[in-house]
């Protein structure tokens, strides 16, 4: 099967089940004969990856507001420039977990950096680029917090930020989702991962008419 590229990203807190439903997802499309490309936030490229690791490792208070919103917009538009624009450009479908709403919501609305002002760097960092359908996974923070606490992993700094950030970064999420309703759509989280990839396969197939 072929047709025009598209660009997917996959939003939510710490615990959603983003990462796994990526590989389902870039699956269930190349079952269909796309071309896909997976890739993810901060990261994607070789230089984001590097800035990857001085976001989400260390001490919850390594880097201020500020500071994290200027590296996590420095590793997008490497990113960008480096694999989601080359993909795009060559007819690829694009799935990435995470992109510029994660900066709105984390910083913007988790730690209150002002929001116009990030979104005058995504406006700068972007052009016109933006996703043909947001996934923003929805449950409650303590839920996710506790899916996460399971992993284990060391990319654990934003896991260990205080409860009232993890609650503001859902309102964040529901905030964004409600403004644009054309390009996201709100995927409860909740259950396990059938039933998330039950909503995700229904959303795909409404949005984008992709039968998965």
């Amino acid at each position: 099967m072929s047709g025009p590229a598209r660009f997917i990203t996959l939003e939510g807190g710490e615990g959603a089940g983003k990462s796994t439903q990526v590989l389902r997802l870039a699956a269930a499309l190349r079952d269909k004969g796309l071309d896909v490309v997976e890739t993810r936030e901060p990261g994607g490229s070789p230089g984001a990856e590097e800035i990857r690791r001085l976001l989400t490792t260390g001490e919850t208070g390594r880097w201020s507001p500020m500071a994290e919103t200027l590296l996590n917009f420095a590793a997008r538009a490497d990113h960008i420039r480096r694999t989601i624009g080359p993909g795009l450009a060559a007819g690829r479908w694009v799935i990435s977990d995470r992109f510029a709403d994660s900066t709105m919501a984390y910083q913007g609305y988790g730690h209150g950096v002002d929001r116009g002002f990030i979104a005058a760097l995504a406006e700068a960092v972007l052009g016109p680029l933006k996703p043909d359908l947001t996934l923003v996974f929805d449950l409650p923070a303590e839920q996710g917090l506790a899916r996460a606490a399971r992993r284990r992993g060391t990319e654990d700094r934003y896991e260990k930020m205080g409860s009232d950030f993890h609650e503001a970064l859902r309102r964040g999420y529901l905030a964004i989702a409600a403004a644009e309703p054309g390009r996201c759509a709100l995927i409860d989280a909740s259950g396990d991962e059938a039933a998330t990839w039950a909503r995700i396969a229904a959303a795909v197939n409404q949005r984008l008419g992709m039968a998965l």
